[in-house]
């Protein structure tokens, strides 16, 4: 299967990560940073964090009071070294989770799509993975809050991750940091749901992760660059212009796979033809 919509996809779908997280990720990232050895605070990391980690506000804030004593006790590191460990170890954790979530998605498939290996099954699968695409790219644009009640749905399962995080605050080690991005791999989004969903029809643990791992290293330049940048990146990509962009270049990919799926031809573009395989979600129809 290829990886390259589902890379595209994650950096379109970062511009959501960063621009409509709540003040909890700015909250949880100043938590984590140390003071520099001038005794000047260092600027805090941000990372994303949807609605459902609201809850998580209060008690970051008041552990972000009190870290500053205990951190300024670490060993001298240069400052912007340790800010660019902690982004490092933060989103390596939550691509892992990201890993597992797809590999687990793709096992529970393999025996019903290995068995079923009949090609109409494979085309609808690939259709479904296409329109997982769309999926994305409405809720993106805002055109379509569908995936924003598969949300809810995760949210059970992060009542019980939440808590996980406090003993991880401050995030002032590239070690916290790495546990805490793979607790905040599991936080509840529709976008990770609908790449999920495509892991899952993906037909094996082997694919699913491999999805999964593009989609988050797609995700990755954008929330490094909001760990380094903060809000200035945030408002941003909080334009309407921007994430209509992204979300129209993310439906461009499912379209392109459902019109190549279906055997039609575009008017006036031949040469598209031999970046079909590149391109497009799954091999020859």
């Amino acid at each position: 299967m290829n990886l390259l919509p589902f890379l595209v996809a994650g950096l379109a779908a970062s511009v959501h990560c960063v621009g409509m997280c709540g003040g909890i990720a700015a909250t949880l990232g100043g938590a984590a940073a140390p003071r520099a050895p001038s005794g000047r605070a260092v600027a805090p990391l941000v990372f994303h964090a949807p609605r459902a980690g609201v809850a998580f506000h209060a008690s970051a804030a008041a552990t972000a009071t009190t870290a500053t004593t205990a951190s300024s006790a670490l060993p001298a590191v240069p400052a912007m070294a340790a800010r660019l460990l902690r982004i490092a170890g933060f989103n390596a954790g939550r691509i892992a989770s990201y890993m597992v979530a797809g590999a687990v998605a793709g096992g529970l498939s393999q025996g019903v799509l290995g068995l079923a290996a009949a090609v109409p099954l494979q085309k609808t699968a690939l259709a479904l993975a296409n329109l997982m695409l769309l999926a994305a790219g409405l809720y993106l644009m805002n055109a379509w809050q569908g995936l924003a009640h598969v949300e809810r749905l995760g949210q059970h399962v992060w009542r019980h991750v939440q808590p996980l995080l406090r003993p991880l605050l401050p995030m002032d080690t590239p070690v916290k940091a790495l546990a805490a991005g793979a607790l905040w791999g599991w936080l509840p989004c529709g976008l990770v749901y609908s790449m999920l969903a495509t892991a899952m029809l993906s037909g094996d643990g082997f694919n699913g992760a491999a999805i999964m791992l593009a989609f988050g290293l797609g995700t990755a330049p954008l929330l490094c660059a909001a760990g380094l940048a903060g809000m200035t990146l945030r408002r941003f990509l909080q334009r309407r212009a921007v994430r209509i962009a992204c979300g129209a270049l993310v439906m461009a990919f499912g379209v392109l796979g459902l019109l190549r799926l279906a055997g039609i031809d575009l008017p006036g573009m031949p040469a598209l033809h031999g970046w079909a395989d590149v391109l497009c979600i799954g091999g020859a129809p």
